[in-house]
């Protein structure tokens, strides 16, 4: 069973993000990129469906991104350290912060020729506005998506699949092979890989070169972005519960609130 895992570098969200000069866009020159954490939860998904399909099946789980940062090479190798057997990344002169539908098409490109079963990513990513690369690439290769997925069982060419929706309900829904599936999240939490390990596995591995090919527009652009100004201040009133009544009411009536 060949399960192919397309990942992406997205902003670290805990670092100040700064906008442009132009001010439509991030200022991604001046922003760390680490991986979607829904990706990781594909990675792990993807690895525990190969585990669980046993030695009598021959298996193997393939991680591919796009390299926009220069850096993928690290993310590849900590895959590789959480039990990925290959790892693949698409080269080319692309900037950072390259959007979804761009990536997607590289992605699907890229794997066309591989012959995936499964191709397993992360259900969405922190910085996509107009869709997740998972739809995108099964619509590349015209291939059934099922997306919010909580488990993935595969066996004789067809796949169980957990779907969430809404709510916490839960569907069970039986595909045939092959399909992309979007990971909400792994059936258990994404497992460690220690750091002497992924050093250990950088200074032997392979990482397969591969070569993008036509762009595609974005689907969408932003005409303006900026950050929110500050349009008022929080009051704190102190005293006793009758004297903080007091003040409220008073608060009220004087915006007109209360007749």
């Amino acid at each position: 069973m060949n399960i192919i895992v397309p990942i992406k570098q997205i902003p670290n969200l805990t670092d100040e993000l700064e906008i442009n000069s132009d001010g439509t866009n991030l200022d991604h020159d001046a922003l760390q990129y680490v991986l979607n954490e829904f990706d990781e939860h594909a990675i792990e998904e993807a690895v525990l469906t190969k585990e669980s399909a046993g030695d009598a099946v021959r298996s193997a789980v393939t991680v591919i991104g796009v390299d926009t940062t220069g850096e993928l090479d690290s993310v590849l190798h900590t895959a590789l350290a959480k039990g990925a057997d290959k790892v693949a990344k698409i080269s080319g002169d692309f900037p950072r912060g390259t959007d979804s539908h761009t990536q997607a098409k590289l992605i699907a490109d890229a794997i066309k020729n591989m012959s995936p079963d499964i191709v397993m990513t992360g259900v969405q990513a922190a910085d996509d506005r107009d869709g997740q690369i998972g739809p995108m690439i099964a619509a590349h290769l015209g291939l059934p998506y099922v997306g919010v997925v909580t488990s993935v069982a595969a066996k004789d060419g067809k796949a169980v699949v957990h779907k969430e929706y809404a709510g916490g309900v839960m569907a069970e829904f039986e595909v045939t092979l092959p399909m992309v599936v979007g990971v909400q999240a792994a059936h258990q939490p994404p497992r460690y890989a220690p750091v002497s390990k992924i050093r250990q596995i950088a200074k032997t591995a392979k990482v397969d070169d591969i070569s993008g090919g036509d762009p595609v527009g974005s689907g969408s652009n932003v005409r303006k972005m900026f950050k929110p100004e500050s349009a008022g201040h929080a009051e704190m009133w102190d005293g006793d519960p009758a004297e903080v009544a007091e003040k409220i009411v008073g608060m009220i009536r004087e915006k007109g609130l209360l007749k």
